[in-house]
């Protein structure tokens, strides 16, 4: 209870402040989600943007400098996703480190007691991260490019931060913290007819949904976060269930908010 106390006195002092002028540039300029909100949700994600920013440890790396544009643009996307809920979604979040461009993942070679010799997994390229109650890794140039374009269906910020949302309740499963039972048992029915359709190679489920949300049931969650913020029309058209089911959960509905638009 003190906690929380202390969590809502020190953000009440940061929304004492003003938000600058600079970051609503930024924000106009780099997050084209920015301008499809109403009055009242471009104020409530102004709140959310700058305690997140004093929140979290950002940290450039590779070369990358710090600065306000780095930090408003990935705070900007991430918080979209927080416009009905709060801040207890992101509880796993501390730190967010950011490259300016693709890095690769190092090669892992076989341990001891795995057969076969040589690599098992080679260099992958990385545009995002998200560990466990460790950081979000994020490259710059793959924040930006998807920022600024609200229904590509591809967000990295999105992506990497709805992982984080899954990881809250202690799982890395596909399934966030939910109330109960039987909104546990009813994501778990939706999700799964849709997952395997997915991997299926349904065409109508993979013109909505990304083929890689098929490598398992976190990365289903994930790019179907993507497609909920980045194309919630086409994803609520071909599938309303689902959409629905996300609409739940975020407390918001971006297909009216991109049928305004």
């Amino acid at each position: 209870m003190l906690f929380t106390w202390l969590t809502r006195r020190r953000r009440a002092h940061i929304l004492e402040t003003a938000f600058p002028a600079e970051w609503e540039a930024i924000a106009r300029r780099n997050v084209a989600h920015w301008s499809l909100l109403d009055d009242a949700e471009r104020a409530r994600l102004r709140d959310l943007v700058q305690v997140f920013v004093a929140e979290k440890h950002w940290e450039g790396c590779g070369g990358l400098e710090m600065t306000d544009e780095v930090r408003v643009t990935v705070a900007a996307e991430a918080c979209l996703l927080l416009l009905g809920r709060d801040h207890d979604l992101y509880d796993d979040v501390e730190s967010i480190l950011v490259y300016p461009s693709t890095v690769f993942a190092a090669e892992r070679r076989a341990g001891v007691f795995e057969r076969g010799n040589g690599v098992v997994e080679e260099p992958e390229a990385v545009l995002g991260q998200a560990h466990k109650g460790g950081p979000v890794i994020l490259v710059w140039d793959a924040v930006r490019r998807g920022a600024r374009d609200p229904d590509d269906g591809r967000s990295v910020v999105i992506h990497e931060f709805a992982h984080k949302i899954d990881m809250v309740d202690g799982g890395i499963d596909g399934t966030p913290a939910l109330p109960d039972g039987a909104a546990r048992r009813s994501w778990a029915e939706v999700c799964s007819e849709v997952f395997l359709a997915l991997k299926d190679g349904d065409p109508a489920v993979r013109r909505v949904i990304d083929p890689y949300g098929a490598r398992n049931e976190a990365e289903f969650f994930a790019v179907a976060t993507e497609s909920f913020f980045e194309r919630p029309r086409a994803l609520r058209g071909a599938l309303p269930a689902l959409y629905a089911l996300l609409a739940d959960f975020y407390r918001q509905d971006p297909a009216a908010r991109a049928a305004e638009a």
